[in-house]
């Protein structure tokens, strides 16, 4: 079976004020190192890897901000993939860059090594909202990194936006989503900020600094990137995604139908054998332990065929094409309907979800209260 493969690059030139991902500020001794331990790495999954997971139908190079690294160093980590893994032909190989680290150089030098898809993080045109969100670029270095992309041969790109930050209006949501369609991306990932524990935004809103926008005016904006963006010719395929016809991010459909992948570096995941594992957050003690030629894992779970099927139903439920309950069945031997009737039959009542006994699939109701659907299939 092929599989997906998920590189963590934990490295930026600055960390946001909303992030919570596994990052160190760049430094290049540091980056040295971790290139060494990563292609360690690469060489223990590979050769402990059995034959049917050595095809790979998609890589993700994400973070942190890849592209903070020079693009000799992101060539040196798909050459060292492609030593113990078969990349199939047509694989998507996408690449999170962030505005201002890009230029026509490096852009040229990443579409020759292969890279086939770039994630452009935007997340507001509005000058005050970017410097909220610590970011350190202005939408002009978006338009910029687009028009450079272009010209360097990718034709392939995603852009996200992110909506509810503080201080944002819908007016400003409006301008942001038709600044980026303006762009003309094949992609655009629009996210409802998470305030995360222990993140400087956080701290600033906990403190009262701040007021989170209220629940009506999210929704507002979700509903509104829905109608703007599928009236663009967008077609809107996962809770927070929207895909010209054709361009979904493969990569993460693998995640989204539960589907076996290999998490690479400091903090990385991954999901194979029905069995879930996680590197070390620590980029030292990631280093040292591979060093030491042992895997990074700092936990493991082997899941019950109850916790899978959950999951399933979970992942699943984000697409807007939903669940085929035919596929389920051939996948855990048994109907979904018959293992979760009355979850199904409560939300169905309440015009969350449709069934129309093929498909189960959430509604346009049931998507703005995805999580409180999801948590009744725990």
């Amino acid at each position: 079976m092929a599989l997906g493969i998920y590189i963590h690059v934990p490295f930026c030139l600055g960390k946001c004020s909303y992030c919570d991902f596994v990052s160190y500020r760049w430094e290049p001794d540091k980056v040295r190192s971790y290139l060494g331990a990563l292609a360690k790495e690469v060489k223990i999954r590979g050769r402990k890897m059995p034959g049917n997971y050595k095809q790979v139908e998609s890589l993700y190079i994400g973070g942190g901000t890849p592209t903070c690294l020079k693009g000799e160093e992101i060539l040196f980590v798909i050459k060292k993939l492609l030593f113990y893994f078969d990349l199939l032909p047509g694989a998507e190989i996408s690449l999170e860059a962030n505005p201002g680290t890009v230029g026509m150089e490096k852009l040229e030098f990443l579409h020759r090594a292969g890279i086939n898809r770039l994630s452009i993080g935007a997340q507001a045109c509005q000058v005050r909202l970017l410097k909220l969100l610590g970011r350190k670029h202005s939408f002009e270095d978006v338009r910029d990194a687009v028009r450079l992309a272009r010209k360097a041969g990718f034709r392939n790109i995603s852009i996200d936006l992110i909506f509810g930050i503080p201080g944002q209006t819908i007016g400003d949501w409006n301008e942001s989503l038709r600044r980026v369609i303006e762009l003309a991306p094949e992609h655009i990932s629009a996210y409802g900020l998470h305030l995360a524990d222990g993140t400087p935004l956080y701290e600033i809103v906990n403190k009262g600094k701040l007021d989170i926008l209220e629940e009506e005016n999210e929704l507002e904006m979700y509903e509104r990137a829905i109608e703007v963006l599928t009236d663009a010719g967008f077609e809107h395929y996962e809770i927070s995604n929207f895909a010209l016809p054709g361009r979904q991010c493969r990569h993460n459909l693998l995640y989204w139908r539960n589907l076996p992948y290999l998490g690479l570096g400091p903090a990385a995941y991954s999901y194979l054998n029905n069995r879930r594992f996680g590197n070390v957050k620590s980029l030292e003690k990631y280093i040292q332990r591979i060093g030491e030629g042992k895997l990074a894992e700092a936990e493991s779970e082997k899941l019950s065929q109850r916790i899978r099927m959950a999951e399933t139903v979970i992942l699943g439920l984000r697409l807007l094409k939903g669940i085929n309950l035919n596929e389920f069945a051939l996948r855990f031997g048994k109907r979904l309907d018959e293992v979760y009737p009355q979850q199904i039959d409560k939300f169905v009542k309440l015009k969350l979800i449709e069934h129309d006994g093929r498909i189960i699939r959430l509604t346009r109701k049931g998507l703005a209260v995805s999580n409180q659907v999801f948590v009744e299939f725990v």
